[in-house]
């Protein structure tokens, strides 16, 4: 239960995370090409529905930017968005039949190398997608101004046109807020008292509003409706309710609203447990989320966010983070942000009306390059030929093609590379428990001599049940080679083990 401790630092953390939440709905339903309204939808739901299934302490969940370019193509392929309210709803339930299967485990047999790469290709993409929008050369309104395909090839070809339609006004809000945004990332200003404690895309949106005001007497500068967020206005509960749109439940047999139902089910999925792996990782208690648990969640949250007019969601790395900076104790604060997103939908949409196109563009922007940094590049080509040709193979195939066959590139790519390590090896990890003078378990771990990321889900399992108190010997003295994945596991094992009273010791590989 809430304590009066925990309503202390949920409170203000729900106003952090709505802060940084209301400005990546509205982008992210931007990038999807989806009405703005429907990001805010997934981000009400994602607070308030998953949040009180969940038992996620951390977690926010919400729109995710990893989906937008499925988004994008099933709404131009299904030719219509009530179909695709349907797949969303559909995805829902998949999950939750996942769930109830005990499914959780899937993001363990995904090697990171195609995680990662899946990840920057949709930065890349979602880069080249907003560089027009802060240019001010598209009209979210006027589809005759969208020359895009849903492959990269169209997005770079556009891109040449750019400089023949900027709009000074737009231009200029987009570079000041992407310098606000690099700003606030800056350690003197997270480590400011007063600074530090609001959100940098809170900064950027209100020094747009602010500037788009100043602009409006200027005829070059100024910016027209076409170029600002446009929320509907309702004036009665009733006009609010009729905002909501109902899915097409007469394409329930259309095999092309089950083909994007899968897809946003199993990315979904995929993303929601990378995120909750990550945010457990970070969380200061080390509380652990039952994954079983949070796609059951998930799925009811995308069936009703697909039932009402909303995105697809996830449990979401950036809100996660912002909830865990601002010292949330309980998932609390992931409902009460929800909430908050519902009355400022309800009550102020004129204000966010106010808000221009350009600075969500320049918050996509820099989420973007957060997913598709040069660092990531250089450490993928770091770790050898076998991590960075998947990733590499994964990014090209997401950028040029489309997010389905990038990742089937990429895991093929990495099969092939598995193989070629041989890597059927039965006994990957055989494991001796005896007791030790002092009366502490003592528990060998011997790695065979080749182990692959298809065996990280197995060995976790093992690591996870060691016992407090217990000393692990792992034996990698006859391991001749073994997968990233699983070396990153073993070392988070170790840096996490004298929490639990556990002493590790290691055994290299006798150089020849």
């Amino acid at each position: 239960m809430f304590t009066a401790d925990s309503l202390k630092r949920d409170i203000p953390a729900s106003l952090v995370v709505f802060f940084v939440a209301l400005p990546l709905c509205l982008g992210i339903a931007l990038a999807s090409g989806a009405p703005l309204f429907a990001g805010l939808i997934a981000g009400i739901v994602g607070g308030i529905v998953v949040g009180s299934i969940s038992k996620s302490p951390i977690g926010v969940s919400g729109p995710a930017a990893g989906l937008t370019v499925i988004v994008l193509t099933a709404i131009e392929t299904l030719g219509s968005y009530e179909y695709f309210l349907l797949a969303v709803f559909l995805a829902g339930i998949i999950q939750v039949v996942l769930g109830a299967l005990r499914a959780g485990v899937l993001g363990y047999f995904f090697p990171s190398s195609v995680i990662n790469g899946m990840l920057t290709g949709i930065g890349l993409i979602i880069i080249l997608k907003q560089i027009p929008y802060a240019f001010g050369f598209l009209s979210p309104n006027d589809s005759n101004m969208l020359p895009f395909s849903n492959d990269g090839s169209g997005t770079i070809a556009a891109l040449f046109d750019v400089l023949n339609y900027v709009h000074p006004g737009v231009m200029l809000i987009s570079l000041v807020s992407v310098f606000l945004l690099i700003t606030w990332e800056r350690p003197w200003i997270k480590q400011n008292k007063i600074l530090g404690g609001i959100p940098g895309p809170v900064v950027a949106v209100l020094s747009a509003v602010a500037l788009q005001l100043a602009f409006s007497g200027l005829e070059v500068l100024s910016l027209d409706a076409v170029y600002l967020v446009s929320v509907p206005v309702a004036s009665t509960p009733a006009e609010f309710i009729g905002l909501f749109t109902l899915p097409d439940f007469g394409q329930l047999l259309n095999p092309a609203v089950w083909t994007v139902a899968v897809t946003l089910a199993v990315v979904a999925s995929i993303e929601t447990l990378l995120c909750v792996e990550a945010i457990d990782k970070l969380d200061p208690q080390k509380r652990t989320t039952p994954t079983n648990r949070e796609l059951i969640a998930q799925g009811v949250g995308n069936s009703v966010s697909g039932l009402i007019g909303g995105l697809p969601l996830t449990q979401v790395i950036v809100r996660s983070s912002a909830n865990l900076q601002a010292r949330a104790a309980s998932k609390l604060s992931a409902i009460l942000h929800g909430f908050l997103l519902l009355i400022c939908v309800a009550s102020v949409p004129t204000l966010l009306n106010m808000i221009p196109l350009g600075v969500l563009a320049a918050v996509l922007i820099l989420t973007g390059y957060k997913l598709a940094k040069p660092q990531l590049f250089r450490s993928m080509w770091n770790h050898g030929l076998e991590q960075f040709l998947p990733f590499i193979v994964t990014v090209s195939g997401v950028v040029f093609t489309d997010l389905l066959t990038g990742v089937g590139l990429g895991m093929a790519t990495a099969i092939v590379m598995l193989l070629q390590r041989n890597y059927l090896n039965s006994h990957f990890l055989h494991i001796k428990e005896t007791e030790s003078e002092e009366g502490r378990n003592v528990i060998t771990m011997r790695m065979a001599e080749e182990v692959t990321f298809l065996n990280k889900g197995a060995i976790k399992k093992e690591f996870d049940n060691v016992p407090p108190n217990s000393v692990v010997i792992i034996d990698k003295s006859g391991c001749v080679f073994m997968n990233h994945d699983v070396t990153e596991y073993l070392n988070e094992f170790m840096e996490t083990a004298p929490e639990k009273n556990i002493t590790v010791e290691v055994i290299e590989p006798v150089a020849a």
